[in-house]
């Protein structure tokens, strides 16, 4: 019987995983730790799914390549975690998961859009003080505003089209525009985006290019009146230059459901020790412009389903001796 190595597996995950064991007869043996608190256990399976933020340890890849590993498959869209040079010289091949649900992280880009649009930050803040004046609190309607998508792939042109029957004005900006969506999205460049957009959503993925993508010139060239959104990767976005921008009114506010350091904070209790080790992000959390989610956009049945089932497709797959249409390298 096949036998397949889960790692790093939540407790929400678990009735996916029984249920995808049951219907395909192999073996899927869980931990709830990292790939590296697991690897005694690679000898005795055919395969590996991982799901971690910290970047896999560069000594790994022998040890899975020595135990005969074919593969490692990652249930995330992203795969930074894993050296691609590294698994290349060892014949690992590489999987992700590159469309669990782009509905479920363009929908929560779309709630936090309408949170920035009815300030429910300042609201919140305000009804928590017992203070309930409405100076400063007009709202915008959607259809009434202008709203920029950075990066109209599988999630940013699903939330396109979620804004267009919303009637909202789309400005898209993509290296490659999909034609399909002319139609919905007005594609410019990234400048002309920032100048006219409302509300500034981010949907790309992150290697070289997207680092720090949104810096200072920027957030400069944004209203002060607009606010951004970030449901895609925490280094998207300068915090630092974010964190000035918010500070000094270049822009109104941020909602961000993922930040750079977020590996130490996010899915953890820190109500004892706080963020102290994290001053960045300390700092937004205190922040009042500032809506805060623990990376969580993808966090729905359908997504977590989904991620479950691709991921271990591939796996048997990979084993068979066949391709997976998502392999990385």
């Amino acid at each position: 019987m096949m036998k397949i190595l889960m790692t790093s597996v939540r407790e929400d995950e678990k009735a996916a995983i029984t249920a995808y064991a049951t219907r395909t007869q192999i073996d899927i043996v869980t931990s709830a730790g990292l790939l590296e608190d697991n690897l005694e256990k690679l000898t005795d399976v055919d395969g590996i799914v991982i799901q971690q933020r910290s970047r896999l340890s560069d000594d790994v890849y022998a040890q899975l390549q020595a135990a005969g590993i074919k593969q490692i498959t990652t249930r995330t869209a992203g795969y930074d975690v894993i050296n691609l040079a590294l698994a290349k010289e060892h014949d690992l091949k590489v999987t992700n998961v590159p469309a669990y649900s782009p509905r479920s992280v363009a929908e929560h880009a779309l709630m936090q859009i309408f949170r920035v649009l009815r300030k429910s930050y300042e609201v919140d803040r305000r009804v928590r003080e017992n203070d309930y004046r409405w100076d400063g609190l007009q709202a915008q309607e959607i259809h009434s505003t202008t709203i920029g998508i950075i990066g109209v792939g599988r999630i940013g042109g699903t939330l396109a089209k979620l804004l267009h029957v919303l009637g909202a004005r789309v400005l898209g900006f993509d290296i490659n525009p999909r034609t399909e969506l002319a139609d919905i999205v007005t594609y410019t460049s990234k400048e002309e985006l920032l100048r006219q957009a409302d509300v500034v959503s981010l949907h790309v993925d992150l290697n070289d290019a997207s680092t720090n993508l949104i810096q200072t010139a920027d957030f400069e060239a944004m209203k002060p009146t607009a606010g951004i959104v970030n449901a895609s990767r925490g280094p998207v976005i300068d915090t630092a230059a974010l964190l000035h921008a918010l500070e000094d009114g270049e822009i109104a506010a941020a909602a961000l459901d993922t930040v750079t350091g977020e590996e130490t904070v996010f899915n953890a209790d820190h109500r004892v020790d706080g963020l102290t080790d994290q001053p960045l992000i300390d700092k937004l959390h205190q922040l009042p412009n500032v809506i805060l989610t623990p990376h969580i956009a993808f966090f729905t049945n359908i997504a977590v389903q989904n991620m479950v089932d691709i991921a271990l497709d591939d796996v048997r797959l990979i084993i068979a001796g066949e391709s997976s249409e998502h392999e990385i390298n």
